[in-house]
């Protein structure tokens, strides 16, 4: 049983396939986009517990693609991928409600705390807004 689900977003296909298959390895459950546009579109139609986001792609950048995930789906987490130029993009991610951001080439460990971590503050959120909607529910007259 996968342990969560993630979406993998990236225009490099080599590097997109072999984190796919490294995370499956660890009990996660993954779908993948080449870039932004695909990654909405599978967003709108599945929902992701994290998406791992590449800053840099043609068309839809990661920032665009992270702002309107966002939109459509707040209670993802998303983790940002950045290359060395583009450190600045990761922290402005977060700016726009990433989780956080990590530095391309990565060794799985450090990629999987961060997977890891993402997950449990959206668990933890839901649980949140479950246990209101609870509260809520009881507190009605019926």
């Amino acid at each position: 049983m996968a342990r969560y689900d993630v979406l993998v977003v990236d225009d490099e296909k080599d590097f997109r396939d072999i984190i796919v298959k490294k995370l499956e390895k660890r009990d996660l459950k993954c779908d993948s986009a080449p870039d932004g546009a695909t990654a909405l579109e599978m967003v709108k139609a599945k929902k992701y517990d994290v998406v791992l986001l590449d800053v840099k792609m043609p068309g839809m950048d990661g920032i665009e693609a992270l702002r309107e995930i966002k939109k459509i789906e707040p209670m993802v987490e998303v983790v940002m991928l950045t290359g060395h130029a583009s450190v600045e993009s990761g922290i402005n991610g977060i700016k726009y409600g990433a989780f956080d951001y990590l530095m391309k080439p990565m060794d799985m460990d450090p990629l999987m705390e961060k997977l890891d971590a993402a997950y449990e503050r959206k668990r933890i959120q839901q649980d949140k807004i479950e246990m209101a909607q609870i509260k809520k529910d009881m507190a009605l007259p019926g």
